[in-house]
């Protein structure tokens, strides 16, 4: 029987067909990391202090700028940078009481004359020295007791990704790839700029929860369909030249971020390219695979020969006789099934630790830069570009290497550079920022690895469930890390590192315990992940039939020939 890989072997396995579809989802890749980090933008919280009504009225008078208003309204305390000024309470004075004149805040006689003086609660608001930018801290007041709220904005985005991936994805299997991504992308354009208008911060935090359903489904459904239309030897090229286009959105999203100093702003320019991708309607046609396992291969035949004229190739194979090479067994599969046997347990348990810090280290690490001071633009562009090398690596790697000791290193390079730069001091700034972007290369190597290590540990019967299930993890993740940033980050700035260093050590040592997979076949059954030797038996045994059946072949054509 044919399979639709032999159809493309025949109409061309990565042809300009293929090339022009791999470049119009790349862009689709782009603008992913808009929605999934721009919170670093969208919810920065700049320097802030109480506002003081009474004092605001004698600064406009005598001129006094943001610091010096800071200096006569707010008390220093001790804080997780050490000394600084109170975000959170105010001097409970009358200053329409007092006598002060407009060299007041001069010098540092005011600390002193205000140490016995009472404070207060922010009752009025806060002063905020963000250079004439606006996110949606500043727009709300959401610091001090309300600071919590920032990390439900990423929470909420997370939530709608982790549904959406799952809502999508089954989608996907029953109307199909392009309708599914079609629809993802009429979502993403009525909540992005719905997210826009939010008029108070709940309702935002719902349309963002939506957005991100929508975000996340059709990124998978775009990657999914990219491996569809390929040969199977340049699939992984592709799903590495997609999550490259990933890192190349962030460069987009810190110029952009600079360029636009509203949040409001910035977010219909983040939805814009979705509104875009609705033409993709008319330049790219559903998966034919998708279509023969629903047995429509009429219309399966019409896209193929328009890939094969586009290609510039003929199509001879007689497509009515296509195999669906998508098993059947894998319906009847459950969650069960990764745990059935002992090594399966271990691998579904060490796969989903691996989901899981990935994305909690990798978000961390981003996020990080929002609160870390320095200029955060500069920052992210920087920790961006440093994502590249990630994708040259594990391609010039696993081959050679093989895919158990790049991934551990991965992990474990990463742990090691985020508990060093925990404790460099800040007054070694190129070093602290050199380290922190070895462990954000790590932990980007990692979470590129994760994806093509837990296809290759199922055997076929569990493996889009297997994926499925251990990829959960990662949005669960993605809902802890801003929780996990931001409040320990309270008690010390560089606490999270610590606890994203742990993680990924012990990652990395979890890795070590899962058997190599390069140059392995695939695993067929259960059975064949439990006696994995009777697998390369079996494996070994059909290429000596192979090869005793092409000598075969070739001496019958030498005895016609005689």
């Amino acid at each position: 029987m044919t399979t639709f890989d032999d159809i493309l072997e025949e109409i061309g396995q990565f042809g300009r067909c293929q090339i022009r579809i791999v470049a119009l989802f790349c862009l689709v890749s782009m603008p992913f990391p808009c929605a999934y980090v721009g919170i670093v933008f969208q919810g920065f919280t700049p320097e802030h202090w109480c506002r003081d009504p009474g004092v605001s009225e004698i600064s406009e008078h005598c001129g006094w700028s943001l610091q010096d208003a800071r200096r006569v309204t707010v008390p220093l305390v001790n804080t997780s940078v050490g000394v600084g000024y109170s975000q959170c309470e105010r001097y409970n004075i009358d200053w329409n009481s007092t006598n002060i004149t407009c060299d007041y805040p001069e010098g540092d006689t005011n600390q002193a004359q205000h140490i016995a003086s009472p404070v207060k609660p922010c009752t009025d608001g806060w002063k905020y020295d963000y250079e004439g930018r606006q996110s949606f801290v500043t727009e709300f007041d959401l610091v001090c007791a309300d600071a919590w709220y920032v990390d439900m904005f990423q929470a909420s985005l997370n939530v709608g990704f982790l549904v959406g991936s799952i809502t999508i994805g089954y989608l996907a299997d029953k109307i199909g790839r392009m309708k599914s991504f079609m629809l993802t992308n009429f979502v993403i354009a009525v909540t992005g700029i719905l997210v826009a208008t939010s008029p108070n911060y709940i309702s935002l935090l719902v349309f963002r929860a939506l957005y991100g359903f929508g975000v996340k489904g059709g990124w998978m459904v775009g990657y999914v369909l990219l491996t569809e239309l390929v040969g199977v030897g340049y699939r992984r090229t592709v799903g590495v030249t997609y999550q490259m286009f990933f890192s190349l959105g962030l460069l987009v999203l810190a110029l952009l971020a600079y360029i636009i100093p509203n949040w409001r702003w910035l977010q219909v320019v983040f939805t814009v390219p979705y509104i875009c991708f609705l033409s993709y309607y008319w330049f790219v046609p559903e998966s034919p695979r998708w279509l023969i396992s629903q047995n429509n291969k009429a219309k399966a035949l019409e896209i193929t020969q328009k890939i094969a004229k586009e290609n510039r190739k003929t199509l001879t194979k007689n497509i009515e006789s296509l195999e669906d090479d998508s098993t059947d067994s894998s319906s009847s599969a459950s969650f069960m099934d990764l745990i059935k046997t002992p090594k399966l347990r271990k691998y579904t348990f060490i796969l989903s630790f691996n989901w899981f810090t990935s994305a909690v280290v990798y978000q961390g690490l981003v996020m990080r830069l929002g609160i870390a001071g320095g200029n955060v633009y500069l920052d992210f562009l920087i920790s961006g570009i440093v994502e590249f090398p990630a994708a040259f690596l594990i391609l010039l790697t696993i081959e050679r290497i093989g895919r158990r000791l790049p991934f551990a290193a991965a992990n474990i390079v990463s742990g090691a550079a985020c508990l060093i730069t925990a404790f460099i001091p800040d007054s070694m700034f190129w070093l602290k920022t050199t380290v922190a972007c070895i462990g954000r290369l790590g932990i980007t190597m990692a979470f590129e690895m994760v994806v093509f290590v837990n296809t290759e540990l199922y055997p076929t019967v569990i493996r889009n469930l297997g994926v499925s299930a251990c990829s959960t993890l990662c949005d669960i993740g993605g809902i802890v890390a801003p929780f996990l940033l931001y409040r320990l980050a309270v008690i010390w700035i560089e606490l999270p590192l610590i606890i994203f260093g742990a993680l990924a050590f012990v990652a990395g040592g979890l890795v070590l315990l899962l058997p190599e997979t390069k140059g392995v076949p695939l695993p067929e059954t259960i059975g064949d992940i439990e006696c994995p030797n009777s697998n390369k038996e079996n494996h070994l045994k059909s290429q000596q039939i192979e090869n005793l059946l092409s000598s075969d072949v070739s001496s019958n054509k030498d005895d016609t020939t005689v």
